[in-house]
C-alpha cells in the first residue's frame, strides 16, 4: 500500500470515529441532514476540490466546516415547496404532518323562536268535510261494472223538432231487468266482503231494486232470498224465480214480509239489503252521467227523474258537474209526491210526507224516504227541481209508444213529461239529454195507462146524443162518423132512459181520432148537426 492510500485511509477512519463518538452540533432551521450532500462533500475532499483554511470557521465550497467535519448543505428545494408535493418535512428525526384546512359553509344562525301565545289567540280554521260521493268513486264503479252492465244507447229523439230542442234519450230501461238500478246494485254486490257473499243476501220488497239484486246476485254466485207478501201478483213472483232467486211468500202486507226478512237475516247471517243512500250504490248509479257526457258532445242540460231513492239524480249530478260544471242538471219528481222540492224549501230532508199518490204508478218512490247525504248532494249539485202531474206522465208514456216504439213506466217517462208539459222553456234550442230510468210495469196496468193517456190527449172522445125512433136515424149518425174518418170503439143504444124525451133514444159513442185537430173538427161537425149532443168529461 502506498503512502497516499495509507494517509487517506487513516484520515478517513479518524474522521468516521470522531463523528460517531463526538457530540453532534445542533442543527439550524435552514439546514437539513442530507446524506446525499455529505457523501458529495466527502468525494470532493478526495478529489481535492474542497479548499481548506486554518480558520475553524472557514467553510468548503458546498458547506461550512465544524470540528473537522463538513457541515450540511441547504437543500435546493425550499421546505415550504415540499409541501406542494405532499412530502413530509423531517426535523430532528420527528415527522411533521401538514394539516389541510377545509373551508366550511358559513354557519346558519337560527332565529329566535316566536313568543308563546295562548290557544285562544289562534284562529281555528275547520277542515272541509270529506265528500260523501267523489268522482273517483264513480270512475271506479264504471271500471268495475263494465263487464256486467251493457252500455245503453243515448239516441236522438224524433220529438226534438216538435218541441224545439235537441232531445237525446238515455235508454236505461234496456237493461236486463228493465231498470237503471242494475248499475248501483251490481257495484254494491261486488263491494261486499267474501264472507258476506258466502252467507248470502235477502230482500223483501217488490221493486226494481229487488229485481236487480235477484238477477246479479245469481250471476255472482251469491245466495239470494226474496220475501214477498201474498198480495204480490203471480207474474212478478215468476220473474224472481226465473232469475234464480229463492222466493218465499209471507204475510199479507209489505211490512210483514220486511219484518220476516229481518228475522231471517239475524238468525242465519244473511245480509238484508234495501234501497238506501249507500255510497257504493250511489257511485254505481252515477256512471250514467259519465256515459251521457261521453255519448252526447257539447251537452247543455240533463233531465233526470227522481228514481232510486233519489240516488240516480244525486249520482248523475255528481258525475256531470265534475266533468263540466256549466251543464244544467234538472230533477223531476211526481206532483203528488214532491219530497225533494219540499225538502229544499225547508232546508232539510223530510222524513214523512202526507200525500196519497197512485201506488201502482209510483210504488218505488213511495217505499223510501230522502236520505241526508243524498239531500246534501242534490242541494249542492242540482240546478232546478220541478214536478209533473200524473196526466203529463201518462201522455209521455204514450209518446214513447208512438215515436220511440218503447214501453216505459211513469217513473221512466217523467223526464220527457216535463218537456212535453212546457215546464222547461229555458231549454229551447239547446242540446238536452233525458234519462229514461225504467220500464217495469205489469201488462194490465200498461193497458189502462194507455187508454187513459189517449183520453187525456184528446184522442178518444165520448159523447151522447138523442136520436128519434125513425128508421135510418142511427145510420145517419154512423155515416157522419164514417165521413169524418174516425174509429168507432163503442156504441150504446138506450131506448128506455129516465132522462130521454118521449119517442127518443139515447145513444152513447166512444170514438178515436188521429190527433187534437181531427178531434176538434169532429166536435164542430156533430154540434152543428145535433144541437142536443153532450160531450162527456174525460
Amino acid at each position: 500500500m502506498n503512502f497516499a492510500a495509507q494517509l487517506f485511509y487513516s484520515s478517513h477512519l479518524s474522521e468516521r470515529l470522531e463523528r460517531l463518538y463526538s457530540p453532534r452540533p445542533a442543527l439550524k432551521d435552514s439546514e437539513e441532514n442530507d446524506p446525499f450532500w455529505q457523501s458529495y462533500c466527502f468525494m470532493s475532499i478526495v478529489n481535492k476540490t474542497c479548499s481548506s483554511s486554518d480558520d475553524p470557521g472557514s467553510s468548503y465550497k458546498y458547506g461550512p466546516v465544524s470540528n473537522g467535519t463538513v457541515g450540511r448543505r441547504p437543500t435546493l428545494i425550499e421546505p415550504e415547496r415540499l409541501k406542494d408535493f405532499g412530502v413530509e418535512e423531517l426535523l430532528n428525526g420527528d415527522v411533521k404532518v401538514h394539516e389541510t384546512k377545509v373551508a366550511m359553509a358559513p354557519e346558519v344562525v337560527l332565529m329566535d323562536p316566536p313568543k308563546t301565545r295562548r290557544v285562544s289567540e289562534f284562529r281555528m280554521i275547520p277542515r272541509p268535510p270529506a265528500q260523501y260521493l267523489r268522482f273517483e268513486d264513480i270512475s271506479a264503479a264504471a271500471f268495475r261494472i263494465q263487464s256486467g252492465i251493457q252500455k245503453t244507447p243515448c239516441t236522438y229523439s224524433r220529438l226534438s223538432k216538435q218541441y224545439g230542442m235537441e232531445i237525446y234519450l238515455k235508454k236505461e230501461h234496456l237493461h236486463y231487468t228493465g231498470s237503471v238500478k242494475e248499475r248501483g246494485v251490481l257495484y254494491l254486490l261486488t263491494s261486499l266482503t267474501q264472507e258476506q257473499q258466502r252467507m248470502g243476501v235477502i230482500v223483501a220488497t217488490d221493486c226494481n231494486f229487488s229485481m236487480a239484486v235477484a238477477h246479479h246476485a245469481v250471476d255472482l254466485k251469491i245466495p239470494v232470498f226474496v220475501i214477498m207478501p201474498s198480495s204480490c201478483s203471480s207474474p212478478r213472483l215468476r220473474i224472481y224465480r226465473d232469475y234464480g232467486a229463492m222466493v218465499i211468500s209471507y204475510g199479507s202486507t209489505g211490512r210483514d214480509s220486511q219484518n220476516h226478512a229481518c228475522h231471517l237475516a239475524r238468525e242465519n247471517g244473511y245480509l238484508y239489503l234495501e234501497e238506501d243512500e249507500n255510497a257504493a250504490y250511489l257511485a254505481g248509479l252515477g256512471t250514467v252521467g259519465m256515459e251521457i257526457y261521453e255519448q252526447v258532445p257539447k251537452l247543455e242540460a240533463v233531465v233526470i227523474p227522481a228514481a232510486g231513492q233519489y240516488g240516480l239524480l244525486a249520482g248523475t249530478a255528481a258525475a256531470i258537474k265534475h266533468l263540466d260544471s256549466r251543464i244544467l242538471v234538472i230533477g223531476v219528481e211526481p206532483e203528488d209526491f214532491p219530497l225533494l222540492l219540499q225538502s229544499l224549501k225547508t232546508n232539510g230532508p223530510i222524513k214523512d210526507m202526507h200525500s196519497n199518490p197512485n201506488k201502482k204508478l209510483y210504488g218505488d218512490l213511495m217505499e223510501h224516504s230522502l236520505g241526508v247525504n243524498t239531500f246534501q248532494l242534490a242541494k249542492k249539485l242540482v240546478d232546478k227541481v220541478i214536478t209533473v202531474s200524473e196526466e203529463d206522465s201518462l201522455v209521455a208514456m204514450l209518446r214513447f209508444q208512438e215515436f220511440e216504439r218503447s214501453t216505459v213506466d211513469t217513473e221512466g217517462a217523467m223526464g220527457l213529461a216535463a218537456i212535453l208539459a212546457g215546464q222547461l222553456p229555458e231549454l229551447k234550442g239547446k242540446k238536452v239529454a233525458v234519462v229514461v230510468s225504467s220500464a217495469n210495469m205489469e201488462l194490465e196496468v200498461v193497458r189502462q195507462c194507455m187508454d187513459r193517456a189517449l183520453v187525456l190527449d184528446n184522442r178518444i172522445s165520448k159523447f151522447s146524443v138523442q136520436l128519434g125512433e125513425w128508421p135510418g136515424d142511427m145510420a145517419k149518425l154512423l155515416d157522419v162518423l164514417t165521413r169524418e174518418d174516425v174509429r168507432l170503439l163503442d156504441v150504446c143504444h138506450r131506448r128506455h132512459s129516465d132522462k130521454s124525451e118521449l119517442f127518443k133514444a139515447k145513444v152513447e159513442c166512444v170514438v178515436e181520432t188521429r190527433d187534437k185537430m181531427q178531434s176538434a173538427h169532429l166536435r164542430k161537425t156533430l154540434s152543428e148537426r145535433y144541437p142536443s149532443i153532450c160531450w162527456l168529461d174525460r
